[in-house]
């Protein structure tokens, strides 16, 4: 099943994919997160026959959570971009973190800030957690998560690279594209196959397959539940392959006018437009 969140009249709601409409499941659970952790995804077949329905073509989208307790994101976590960028081997994977408000939703436009042109596309497979946890082994990962998703990790360059932290650039609002939906796993699959690949204005700058990883699901579930408890409805973007656009000769920054895609199999497409934030 596909799951997606989205805006109908300025009101927001969420819903399942069912062909060219979204089965509007607003009435199950207040929110996508509210019905992940109060398992009311599997009720969602039979909730759908007596529900509202919507074209997709005539709905916004919204992030596919909009409103995560966490969103965790792995640096440098295929081998490609780790030799780009220099970095020298690590033991565990490199965590930082996203807020809530930076994120936006499939087709709504990626916002250049006023205080730099340095924005950089990275796309990315995100989990999204399903049953909380603490300690969670690698054995028993699978089972805490709901589904997938893509993520494209906009990157305000510069301000990632003020210290050796990576936060504020990673944090600009509308720079951090969630969508289009939530695959759960049966659907998707088991991971390794698929292939993940990032166009700029349709052509591809990055291109990768799951199973190239440095660090695999679930140990990046391992080792986040170890430092923190995983919720319901928490964000982990997985990281991005190598030919980001800081690395190019010369760099291949964004700009007003072009178009980011994001696909994976078994997912889809995640489009955005760039367009600068307004003065």
């Amino acid at each position: 099943m596909k799951f997606m969140t989205f805006a109908v009249g300025g009101t927001a709601s969420w819903g399942l994919v069912d062909g060219a409409d979204v089965v509007d499941l607003g009435g199950l659970a207040t929110d996508l997160k509210t019905a992940i952790a109060t398992g009311r995804l599997a009720a969602a077949a039979t909730a759908a026959a007596g529900a509202p329905r919507h074209p997709i073509a005539s709905v916004t989208f919204l992030p596919v959570v909009p409103n995560p307790d966490k969103i965790l994101c792995v640096g440098l976590n295929y081998e490609m971009h780790r030799k780009e960028t220099g970095r020298t081997e690590v033991e565990n994977p490199t965590i930082f973190a996203r807020y809530a408000n930076s994120q936006t939703g499939h087709l709504a436009d990626i916002v250049r800030p006023k205080v730099s042109s340095d924005l950089d596309y990275e796309g990315e497979l995100v989990v999204v957690i399903g049953k909380a946890g603490r300690y969670i082994s690698r054995a028993d990962a699978y089972a805490h998560v709901a589904g997938y998703s893509l993520y494209n990790d906009g990157s305000i360059r510069d301000f990632q690279r003020h210290t050796h932290q990576f936060i504020p650039g990673k944090n600009f609002p509308d720079t951090g594209a969630f969508g289009p939906w939530l695959v759960t796993p049966d659907e998707f699959g088991a991971l390794g196959p698929q292939r993940l690949q990032t166009r700029v204005n349709g052509a591809v700058v990055q291109d990768a397959l799951l199973e190239q990883m440095i660090f695999d699901v679930p140990r990046i579930i391992e080792y986040c539940s170890s430092f923190t408890r995983l919720e319901p409805g928490d964000v982990i973007a997985t990281g991005t392959p190598g030919g980001v656009g800081a690395k190019r000769t010369p760099p291949l920054w964004l700009k007003p006018g072009d178009t980011v895609e994001v696909e994976c199999d078994g997912i889809g497409i995640l489009r955005n437009g760039i367009r600068d934030e307004a003065l």
